[in-house]
């Protein structure tokens, strides 16, 4: 069997290999950029297809931590590609294997074709971008007590007391403070999340936030946030946080476009 010239080892693997969905007629190769090197290429049913790999029907497993995470590189890579030529896609996890061959492949697109294209409809010119806000710890607390008249008579009685004798008046001290903190850091989240809303068509924040390494690992992260935004829309969404940014005290960082993963909804296709 061949696809534009390229000859695929279809006939002796049982099962293909789904990157993502993409608007698309003609069927298409695109190249040895697969995991493993793989032939990847297209399956058309009506105006939409599949990009594919032909593979066993099985996961693609391995106690090798970097042999897959080289995997998972791969996948990605391929519906970064995607998205390049195809402008809009629904991308699939990592390891979506459907057992059979092309024709199976094109069964399934035929049976899902309404829930597919209706999400390449939704998600047309629109992609994922990830919003990360921090806050410096120090300031954020200096600033409270600059404030609070009472936290800060308190502060000033404890530099006038012996270290010792201190301690209980500090500890009471550091409690308020943090409950200050953490009172006004949900309505900073609060604040931002209502800013960033403005200019996304939806969103996705995350509950659990952890801690970041790199040049932020200093700071802690007040807010993470996955944004599905309109091409028509991302220099304004850039522009309020960069706005964020310049408060003292608080750094963004906002990455992006990626394929839609957090957004795609398939339900039981």
């Amino acid at each position: 069997m061949s696809k534009n010239g390229v000859v695929l080892e279809t006939e002796a693997r049982g099962g293909r290999y789904v990157y993502c969905i993409v608007n698309n007629t003609n069927e298409l190769s695109l190249d040895n950029i697969g995991i493993d090197n793989a032939s990847v290429y297209t399956v058309s049913y009506r105006d939409i297809a599949a990009v594919v790999h032909a593979c066993q029907s099985q996961p693609y497993e391995s106690k090798d931590e970097g042999k897959v995470k080289e995997w998972i590189f791969s996948h990605n890579e391929v519906i970064d590609k995607a998205t390049e030529h195809f402008s809009t896609v629904l991308p699939f996890s990592f390891d979506s294997i459907i057992a059979g061959d092309d024709n199976t492949v094109r069964d399934w697109l035929s049976k899902s074709y309404e829930k597919l294209k209706q999400e390449l409809e939704r998600l047309k010119d629109k992609a994922e971008y990830t919003v990360r806000i921090f806050y410096d710890k120090n300031r954020l607390e200096e600033k409270i007590i600059g404030q609070d008249q009472a936290l800060k008579e308190l502060k000033e009685k404890i530099e006038r007391m012996p270290e010792r004798a201190a301690y209980l008046l500090q500890r009471k001290l550091e409690l308020e403070v943090k409950d200050a903190c953490n009172a006004m850091l949900v309505n900073l989240a609060e604040e931002f999340i209502s800013k960033v809303k403005e200019h996304v068509e939806e969103m996705r924040v995350e509950e659990r936030v952890p801690q970041f390494p790199g040049k932020y690992g200093e700071k802690k992260m007040i807010l993470k946030v996955s944004c599905l935004v309109h091409r028509n829309k991302v220099e304004g969404l850039g522009e309020v946080l960069g706005e964020i940014n310049d408060r003292e005290g608080y750094d963004v960082r906002f990455t992006g476009p990626w394929a839609p993963f957090s957004f795609v909804d398939l339900g039981e296709t």
